[in-house]
């Protein structure tokens, strides 16, 4: 996929039919508190569900007038499951609305089928952390979750690490044309079309190849991605920025290392202070714990140049520290990028999920 592709990364009026009767082919489209949402019920249904939460959609981004299906879903409903999703009433990194919005649309499948069986979550990408933090919040509704390619990370984390990209690529590349002055974690900079922070920072990497080497082998890519990935660690931490209110983590404190001279890194980098108010309202978006009660599986990709692996062993330490009562399954990496996972892949660790999960559990 060519790294311009990745930068959008993946990116109520209720229908009224009698839902509740029926036991497929179904589909259905509708809106629940500014959430559109798709519900597939395929004709052997085996009384199970599966709630898919989808990965971050940048703000501004025109939406269907229907919710489309995500291209996971064909493969899910082969396999027997019915399929609910949100669109989440807010675009950009939306993980608080995308919890919520699958929550309530869980409660609406539920109502029309109480006879469910077993319902299950499963993310890509920022819908990793929609599942997991649903996992926590509404475990009691789950037999368990699955989040492929996940931003397993609380909001403050993630927040940091991103700004761990910028103030590197602006240590390294200063001025770059067509850049502000104050570099890539300004307001200024936020106010740029993406297309424009791209091609701006893949000429600069381009004009400094050795430059370039170090700060992709620090950032844990390959140099051909590393163009995308500063400019999506860009659009995110902006979005989080302006959703907080203010600069959402800091790095006065910060001892940066393993970008060579560390010494004249940490002399020469640029300093922020983070917004306390804004820290503070990031944190929560996710306000991920580590706390599970169900069986959680997790699976990254090989070579993903957006959830790199100082990323994704976060979660899993953090259930470690909180004493999980189910301690997360890591599945071996599988295929390529970032969520390059064939329907085979994402069936086999639904199935593990699955597998982990007692027989009967509260729907």
């Amino acid at each position: 996929m060519p790294a311009v592709a990745r930068l959008a990364l993946l990116i109520g009026l209720l229908v009224s039919s009698p839902l509740a009767l029926a036991r497929g082919p179904l589909t259905e489209t509708g809106e629940l508190q500014g959430a559109p949402w798709r519900i597939d019920v395929p004709d052997n249904w085996n009384g199970e569900l599966v709630m898919l939460a989808h990965g971050f959609e940048p703000a501004g981004a025109p939406r269907e007038a229907a919710w489309p299906a995500n291209e996971a879903t064909p493969a899910l409903l082969g396999a027997g499951y019915a399929v609910a999703q949100s669109g989440y009433s807010r675009q950009g990194w939306a993980v608080v609305e995308g919890v919520a919005d699958t929550e309530r649309l869980r409660q609406r499948f539920i109502a029309r089928h109480p006879d469910t069986r077993r319902t299950w979550i499963l993310g890509f990408s920022m819908g990793g952390a929609v599942a997991i933090a649903s996992l926590e919040q509404h475990g009691g509704h789950y037999a368990g979750g699955v989040s492929l390619c996940g931003a397993n990370l609380p909001g403050a984390t993630l927040a940091g690490e991103l700004l761990t990209t910028l103030v590197a690529f602006d240590y390294f590349f200063p001025n770059a044309e067509g850049l502000p002055a104050d570099g890539l974690a300004s307001a200024e900079a936020g106010a740029l079309p993406q297309m424009q922070v791209y091609q701006s920072v893949a000429t600069a990497l381009q004009a400094k190849p050795d430059l370039a080497q170090r700060l992709a082998g620090r950032l844990e890519v390959s140099t051909d991605d590393l163009a995308g990935t500063i400019s999506l660690h860009a659009l995110v931490f902006h979005d989080m920025a302006r959703r907080s209110g203010g600069m959402p983590a800091g790095n006065r404190e910060t001892v940066y290392q393993g970008f060579g001279d560390d010494d004249a890194f940490n002399a020469g980098v640029k300093r922020y202070a983070a917004d306390p108010a804004a820290q503070a309202r990031i944190g929560g978006q996710p306000r991920l714990t580590g706390a599970l009660g169900k069986p959680l599986v997790i699976q990254f990709n090989h070579r993903d140049p957006t959830i790199t692996p100082r990323m994704q062993a976060i979660y899993p330490q953090l259930a470690k520290q909180a004493g999980a009562t189910s301690v997360p399954t890591l599945l071996p990496a599988a295929g390529e990028g970032h969520c390059g996972f064939s329907d085979a892949q994402t069936l086999a660790a639904l199935k593990t999920v699955v597998g982990l999960a007692p027989a009967a559990s509260v729907p």
